[in-house]
């Protein structure tokens, strides 16, 4: 048996988020995958992701795990899966693991780009992939917002419902913003991410650029500990997930 991690790419648009899950309506990347794996090696693998995803969510650095007992060459594993794979899914990279190594559970942090469009009208190329915002947004204000996230908090007021959770404490090791003409990158790299947590952050720091909110107000919500505290959940498709280190 060969332990296989996998890096992929993705543009989530067309799936129902990564994991395969009943009452799961419509494609999943994972389902995907694995359609690939079965068809280059005729066995059922059940692959294993570093970051479930939503729908409309997008991945650059995605990991996945699995057992196979294929002869395929490591090196020959991407353009392997490439051939079988649908366009929006790309194979970029192939390395042997041993048996312990868990996409997942190995993983030391995640980071998560999330991006705005703050333009007065949205690119048209870029409506995928970015959230349009068309007021002006006060990015010194975000960036001060931001920092208090920073560190090891009890972060359920920016949870969403929906998967049971035992611990709600996560470590933000890092936040930055960079700005690319009408566009605002905010990148967030943490030891792990609860549900919907990047994009309730983020609709909270949108709040927070467009005056509705204080930037001290985030130490407040992060101390009272109810997701009705906390703003709206940022749209799907301006969330990406960057990079996985392990």
């Amino acid at each position: 048996m060969r332990y296989l991690k996998i890096t992929l790419a993705y543009e989530g648009t067309a799936y129902a988020g990564w994991q395969v899950q009943p009452g799961t309506h419509g494609p999943t990347v994972q389902g995907k995958v694995e359609e690939a794996l079965a068809s280059l090696t005729g066995e059922r693998i059940r692959v294993s992701a570093a970051g479930r995803t939503d729908a409309g969510v997008h991945a650059r650095g995605q990991v996945i795990s699995f057992a196979t007992r294929s002869r395929i060459p490591v090196e020959r594993w991407p353009w392997a899966l490439n051939s079988v794979l649908p366009e929006d899914i790309v194979a970029i990279e192939a390395a042997e693991v041993g048996p312990d190594f868990h996409a997942r559970f190995s993983a030391k942090s995640k980071t998560y780009r999330y991006t705005i469009d703050n333009g007065l009208f949205p690119d048209v190329f870029q409506r995928k992939f970015a959230w349009h915002i068309r007021y002006p947004l006060d990015l010194k204000a975000m960036e001060k917002a931001a920092l208090y996230l920073v560190g090891k908090h009890d972060f359920r007021s920016f949870a969403a419902a929906g998967r049971p959770v035992k611990n709600f404490e996560r470590e933000i090791k890092n936040v930055s913003w960079s700005k690319e003409g009408p566009f605002i990158h905010f990148d967030i790299t943490a030891d792990g991410f609860l549900y919907n947590m990047v994009r309730i952050i983020v609709g909270t720091l949108v709040e927070v650029g467009l005056g509705r909110r204080r930037p001290e107000d985030m130490e407040i919500i992060l101390a009272g500990r109810s997701r009705s505290l906390a703003g709206p959940t940022a749209p799907p498709h301006g969330l990406c997930l960057m990079k996985v280190d392990y």
